[in-house]
């Protein structure tokens, strides 16, 4: 490894710190969320894209003069740009075409430059990867690259979570968008022999939960989630069944009122927590459980202040959580 890649590699591992846990109850049971959104940039992703780099870094992939591409206008373009910029290195999300300005000024504010994509949003990953080869850069491919590089850089979030908490939980709830996180946990759970149980949340639109129930890893629904960093119209290759012990199906408007309750308690979360904790409900309520959870704050509420933490946006896309609301009473 050279010189600059082994210092690369030092000083973005020397930047993480362990995230906190916070702990909300929950009818008469304790449930425990590890508080991604204060990493950096906000998000779970920043571990996920500090992996990443690493991983890329180490496979030469990543030198000291390469452009880093992303094809997303996300956490992980963000997260991108953060690190590119701590290494010194040029960095560009290529973004739909109909991206926020508030998110593209995200990117910019880490450092990084954005670029609208030509072609539709089914698309972006095949135009970024021509756009890397062009450039002589590399694609930073969250979709495929997340799940090997999580699991081959240590601590991972399951090892950092399970120090952190006094026993292991009775559950583990998480949604996916790469399958990387939830993949890293199950793992983790099997390779360790804990008695924990790993559960995944899936909101409308998402290809995982009916692959986890038919076994059909090539399952699509050609759909797009409405709950930001999880949910995808197809299976990723990070996805693997056989470390989830039940997967739940979660109506978007359950997502959202759930999310409603959560900041109610003072807990600043966004959407995907939202769904995870409707999964602690069904937990609860449909299945009896009562002994310790925990799940993530995946990223904080601050970007959804106009969207899902808005009630009459909420009305207008067909989300009206009032119904829901109405059952989370524990």
């Amino acid at each position: 490894m050279s010189t600059w890649a082994a210092e690369a590699i030092r000083t973005i591992r020397a930047k993480h710190t362990p995230t906190p846990l916070r702990t909300v109850r929950v009818g008469g049971a304790e449930i425990v969320m590890k508080d991604e959104s204060t990493l950096p940039t906000g998000s779970t992703k920043h571990r996920t894209v500090a992996a990443m780099f690493c991983h890329a870094i180490a496979s030469r992939d990543i030198t000291e003069t390469t452009q880093v591409i992303t094809a997303t206008a996300g956490p992980v373009a963000t997260a991108a740009a953060h690190f590119a910029t701590l290494l010194h290195l040029p960095s560009t999300a290529l973004v739909p075409a109909k991206a926020a300005e508030e998110v593209l000024a995200r990117i910019e504010n880490e450092g990084g430059r954005w670029q609208r994509a030509e072609q539709p949003p089914a698309a972006l990953q095949q135009e970024a990867r021509a756009l890397a080869a062009r450039w002589g850069g590399h694609f930073l491919d969250h979709f495929t690259a997340a799940e090997p590089a999580v699991t081959a850089w240590p601590p991972t979030i399951a090892d950092e979570l399970f120090a952190q908490l006094p026993e292991p939980p009775q559950w583990i709830v998480v949604g996916a968008g790469t399958a990387a996180t939830a993949t890293v946990i199950g793992r983790h759970i099997r390779g360790e022999g804990l008695p924990t149980r790993l559960a995944l949340v899936d909101p409308e639109n998402s290809a995982y939960f009916p692959a986890w129930a038919t076994g059909a890893r090539d399952y699509g629904t050609g759909m797009p989630s409405r709950i930001p960093g999880i949910g995808r119209p197809r299976v990723e290759p990070g996805f693997h069944p056989g470390v989830v012990d039940l997967a739940i199906p979660v109506p978007d408007a359950a997502s959202a009122a759930a999310l409603l309750w959560l900041h109610g308690q003072g807990i600043d979360a966004g959407p995907a927590t939202g769904t995870s904790l409707w999964g602690i409900h069904h937990l609860i309520t449909k299945m009896g459980e009562q002994g310790p959870m925990a799940t993530l704050i995946t990223d904080s509420g601050a970007p959804y202040r106009t969207t899902h933490l808005n009630r009459k946006w909420l009305t207008t896309k067909g989300l009206d959580p009032t119904p829901q609301e109405a059952e989370l009473t524990w």
